[in-house]
């Protein structure tokens, strides 16, 4: 009987440890189960966090991006402000300088008109004296314009015999071809320039080239006004001595080129100014 008993016993003992093996084993699973499973958990935890970090530190430069960009657009704004000021400024002062160049322009154009008719008149001049003097040689008498002036260069051996200043008989009807022309346009004044080369003066009765030069064009301005009724108030006489030459005095044939009387024939400053006066008054100017 003890022997059943203690075979039941050890039977019973034996089955009790074949069930603690096997539950042991299926805890053991499970324990490993959820340690895969708390592993991974830690594993998304850790890039949860990582990615949070990450995504914390981009929304913090987005934020600071957000507000230089704020700050930008204020003085952007700002800027144009001044811009629109400044662009106002501009185009005022662009339509000041436009006012100031139509009114240069204006002025510019009213002296070429004075200037144009000024020509027209000199040419006009220019043609009735080669008209009455064309019989004439080149180098006895030279008609010219320069800068708007006209000059009538007349040679000495056609008015005056060597250190003289008697006018010739001959060169009288020379003269009187001047007048005609000059008492026809009583809008001009002219001058009378006697010039001389640079041989001394020895005649006795005149000092120096000076005395001869202012002679001879006082003898010219006088045959002009007695002869042949060329208003005084017109005429100027001037001596030039030997010192504004044509060319240089090294040869006999070049002094006797400087030695000439030229009539230099100009408008008168006020029909010049009224020429302007008219032509500010041209429809075409205004």
């Amino acid at each position: 009987m003890k022997k059943l008993i203690l075979g039941s016993m050890a039977i019973a003992i034996l089955l009790s440890s074949c069930v603690s093996q096997k539950k042991y084993a299926e805890l053991e699973a499970k324990q490993k189960e959820t340690q895969d499973l708390l592993n991974s958990a830690s594993i998304k935890l850790n890039t949860c966090l990582e990615e949070k970090a990450s995504a914390t530190s981009k929304m913090d430069a987005l934020a600071e991006q957000n507000a230089f960009l704020r700050a930008n657009n204020q003085e952007l704004i700002n800027n144009m402000g001044d811009l629109t000021t400044l662009t106002a400024k501009g185009a005022e002062n662009l339509e000041k300088s436009l006012e100031s160049l139509q009114e240069k322009d204006l002025t510019i154009r009213k002296l070429q008109n004075a200037v144009t008719r000024r020509d027209s008149v000199n040419l006009a001049l220019v043609q009735s004296l080669k008209g009455v003097l064309g019989n004439l040689d080149d180098e006895d008498i030279e008609i010219s314009v320069e800068k708007g002036v006209v000059f009538v260069s007349i040679s000495d051996k056609l008015l005056f015999r060597s250190g003289s200043y008697n006018v010739n008989n001959a060169a009288k009807a020379v003269l009187g071809k001047v007048a005609k022309v000059v008492n026809n346009k009583p809008d001009f004044e002219f001058m009378v320039e006697g010039h001389t080369d640079d041989v001394p003066y020895n005649g006795g009765v005149l000092l120096d080239n000076w005395d001869l030069s202012a002679k001879r064009a006082t003898s010219v301005v006088r045959i002009l006004q007695n002869d042949f009724g060329v208003d005084p108030a017109r005429m100027t006489a001037a001596g030039r001595s030997y010192y504004v030459p044509l060319v240089s005095n090294d040869s006999a044939a070049n002094k006797a080129k400087n030695r000439r009387t030229r009539i230099v024939v100009l408008p008168k400053l006020d029909q010049f100014y009224s020429m302007i006066e008219e032509g500010m008054k041209d429809p075409a100017i205004k």
